[in-house]
């Protein structure tokens, strides 16, 4: 089976080595591209509940610029901000935007038009994406300061705010979008971004043009860039290899078919893993030697041998090995040991072993693991049933009455790694139903948001707080996640991994002129 999965990713790095060789062709400005994803949009409102999630920010980022940007690592640094500045007490942060730059609707960026756009997310309140809420709960106020200049005042002394203002609600829509109280669907998608919309049809298409006014250049991408919903694996395939898709994210069951259909395979390893949120309150899984049990039981290797064809990796912590808050030791402290599960679990009173509800997202590849895991579970004395949801009903899991002892999902990432911690370990954090593993990850959390971007320090505190969370079982993860792509040879070029975010960003993405 291992001998498969090297296999696999040799399959893997030759489509990658074969995209980079393209690279050398010249890229056709006239080319339309097409690309088939797994998630859909709702609206294109950067504030609704929907485009929250990481997994649906493709369209967004492409019409959309961020006062912020963040590059391909997620470090913070000029966008449609030239620069900024922030004070001592870390309170507030006063941005001057680049002169020049024209909504689609040929109106001007101003600060007062992105105080709009602040103001209208703080004033939406829960009705706002989770990932919205969280991200703006420091905000206080704005203060235009100039036509191109304006103040964030913040209730609390806060590093994090490049972050913020590189993700959704940095993203800033023309006055004309903002002058009533459109929301979600009747929200007009209009942005300063490298496309323009030109049809949009919810949870089907998006179709833009390219904006040739782009204050970023226009070099080498496509005239048309068009993202269609297919919820259906096979039928995602089968368009790329129609010629009906361009591009297509495929499954990783999809892998061999892939391969054997001649077709180019890109792996891009994202700050996503496949995850299993616990609900710490829980009786047995508030005993942390219980938690320790349920780690020494999964066999992380094998289910990334036989469940992902190579694009994902064992893993305990959140990040992926690029990622600067990744520790590798971290890796070593939860070896496969059904024994040693026994053991711990004996020790916290349960030598018969342990029954768990796992509440189960209703699809084939939820369905898929969850078997995997149960069977591999079973051999260390721990006996889960499932309790079988939709796939839009896992916010149960979060909310009284609590349904489930853990949910299995897969988690995209976010901008800032302490955003991370925040939304999924901290008390009272948006993904975490009850209560904090260890009372220091509330701590380390509370002091890393002290400290700016730049601070040195940063990275080794959030460094340890990987190491609490980890010692103390506050998730247990699996394994990463890869956006894998499946595209004719040759046809793709400058598609890089982007870990910000769970998608990648499509904006200077280009089809190759020598695409047949």
């Amino acid at each position: 089976m291992r001998t498969r999965t090297r296999a696999l990713l040799t399959t893997a790095l030759l489509g990658c080595l074969a995209t980079a060789g393209a690279q050398a062709a010249e890229p056709n400005p006239n080319a339309t591209l097409i690309y088939y994803d797994a998630v859909g949009n709702v609206t294109l409102d950067p504030a609704e509940p929907q485009s929250g999630s990481s997994f649906s920010q493709e369209v967004l980022l492409a019409l959309y610029d961020t006062v912020v940007y963040l590059d391909d690592k997620g470090n913070p640094g000029p966008g449609l901000a030239e620069s900024w500045q922030v004070n001592p007490e870390m309170t507030s942060y006063t941005f001057k935007l680049r002169p020049g730059i024209k909504f689609h609707d040929g109106s001007d960026l101003t600060a007062d038009v992105v105080k709009r756009n602040i103001d209208r997310n703080m004033a939406l309140g829960n009705k706002a994406s989770g990932a919205m809420v969280d991200s703006i709960k420091p905000f206080a106020s704005v203060e235009v300061l100039g036509p191109l200049e304006f103040r964030l005042n913040l209730n609390s002394p806060s590093g994090q705010i490049p972050f913020v203002m590189g993700g959704i609600a940095g993203m800033v829509a023309s006055a004309a979008s903002i002058n009533n109280d459109d929301f979600g669907v009747s929200f007009k998608a209009v942005g300063t971004g490298a496309y323009r919309l030109q049809s949009f049809e919810s949870n089907v298409k998006t179709i833009m043009a390219r904006n040739d006014s782009y204050w970023g250049g226009t070099k080498g991408r496509p005239a048309v860039f068009q993202h269609h919903y297919v919820p259906d694996g096979n039928a995602r395939l089968n368009a790329v290899r129609s010629g009906q898709a361009t591009i297509a994210l495929i499954d990783p069951r999809q892998v061999p078919e892939t391969k054997s259909a001649g077709l180019a395979i890109q792996m891009n390893e994202k700050n996503g893993v496949w995850d299993i949120y616990i609900n710490l309150g829980k009786t047995p899984l508030k005993d942390l030697k219980v938690r320790q049990a349920l780690m020494h039981a999964i066999d992380r290797e094998a289910l990334a041998d036989a469940l992902s064809f190579g694009s994902s990796k064992p893993t305990v912590q959140f990040f992926a090995q690029s990622s600067p808050v990744y520790d590798p030791a971290l890796e070593k402290l939860y070896p496969y040991d059904p024994k040693k599960a026994k053991a711990l679990l004996a020790e916290a009173g349960y030598k018969d072993g342990i029954d768990l509800t796992q509440l189960l997202l209703n699809t084939t590849e939820y369905k898929q693991l969850g078997e995997a895991l149960q069977a591999m579970l079973a051999e260390s004395n721990i006996r889960v049933k499932f309790d079988v949801v939709d796939a839009s009903n896992f916010n149960v899991f979060r909310r009284p009455p609590y349904r489930g002892d853990y949910l299995m999902a897969r988690w995209g990432g976010r901008a800032d790694p302490l955003q991370v911690y925040q939304e999924l370990i901290a008390t009272g954090a948006t993904y975490n139903p009850v209560g904090v593993a260890s009372p220091e990850i509330d701590t380390l959390i509370a002091k890393a948001r002290g400290m700016l971007p730049s601070d040195p320090q940063r990275i080794p505190v959030l460094r340890q707080i990987a190491r609490v969370a980890v010692e103390n079982v506050a998730h247990a993860p699996l394994m990463t996640r890869s956006n894998i792509y499946a595209f004719r040879e040759g046809c793709i070029m400058n598609l890089k991994p982007y870990l910000p975010f769970g998608d990648d960003r499509f904006n200077d993405v280009q089809v190759s002129a020598a695409c047949k």
